[in-house]
């Protein structure tokens, strides 16, 4: 009979033998951990930017003509959003002859029209801000699940090795 086990006697561990090394067990709860982490962030960063897709459809605002593009579609992507904001932006500089809302006097009859301009924009590149957040936690997620299945298999190949 051989010195070496074979595949139906169990390694025994003597004197001579070093025992194997312990699985990594918090690697892989770790990436595991990633793994969980990683696709509650996908779920919400999506449910996020359909949070604001739908508050800015609720709102029927369609992109004007003087829109840099996406003229006459609905808002309800941050495309759009910007889109609009650009045209408002660009209707306000015809409207007060590129003066701001600071720059106005507090008596001209275009203080409060220019004020509503401004406030919109705001809201609308909020809105973009918002899409952007909800895709970088989207983008956070994946790296976390990438991770998490990294681990994971650095784990099982150590496992693997060490059996």
């Amino acid at each position: 009979m051989s010195a070496q086990p074979t595949a139906t006697e169990p390694t025994r561990i003597t004197e001579d033998t070093e025992p194997p090394p312990p699985v990594n067990k918090r690697a892989r709860l770790f990436g595991t951990l990633l793994l969980v982490l990683g696709a509650i962030m996908i779920v919400g960063g999506i449910g996020a930017w359909g949070a604001v897709a739908q508050g800015l459809a609720q709102e029927n605002v369609n992109v004007t003509d003087t829109a840099p593009a996406f003229v006459g579609e609905r808002v309800d992507a941050p495309w759009e959003a910007w889109a609009q904001s650009e045209a408002i932006r660009t209707d306000l500089e015809q409207m007060t002859d590129g003066r701001t809302y600071a720059e106005i006097d507090r008596e001209d009859p275009l203080r409060p029209s220019v004020a509503t301009g401004t406030f919109l924009r705001a809201s609308l590149m909020t809105s973009v801000i918002g899409f952007g957040v909800a895709l970088a936690v989207v983008g956070v997620g994946v790296g976390f699940v990438i991770g998490g299945l990294g681990l994971r298999s650095l784990a099982r190949r150590q496992a693997a090795l060490a059996a």
